[in-house]
């Protein structure tokens, strides 16, 4: 099982050539599992990108995270309140992006690998990532 944050799961389901050898490889040795975990609020992160201008899909909102949603070997996860609680009690220092914090917690409470390209995510020392 792996989280993938949301850039690589917009890159996994749209352009996998986006991601590292590493990612993909992960990515695909995860698929046929079902362990491909996406926090609920990457679905939220698409949406205001797209609502914002700032990404650009080729079908609309809803018919995208549904497609997505589904892809093989996605499980998207409910936000949870421990994940809440605990992404504003992350040990050490990180920005304060909502979003990544709470997709972090995800990946801390579930004790996996967070699939990132994101270099702040990648030098915070207390997940572990892929990329």
């Amino acid at each position: 099982m792996i989280v993938l944050d949301t850039n690589a799961w917009i890159w996994w389901v749209s352009d996998p050539s986006h991601l590292t050898q590493r990612a993909r490889r992960a990515i695909t040795a995860e698929e046929s599992r079902h362990g491909l975990i996406v926090s609920a609020i990457s679905v939220w992160e698409v949406a205001v990108k797209v609502a914002l201008g700032k990404l650009v899909i080729d079908r609309d909102i809803r018919t995208w995270v549904a497609l997505a949603s589904t892809y093989p070997g996605v499980v998207v996860h409910p936000l949870e309140p421990q994940d809440a609680l605990e992404s504003t009690l992350l040990p050490g220092t990180f920005h304060k992006d909502p979003a990544d914090r709470m997709i972090i917690a995800l990946a801390r409470r579930l004790d996996v690998a967070l699939v990132t390209s994101d270099g702040a995510v990648r030098a915070y020392d207390h997940v572990k990532t892929i990329w």
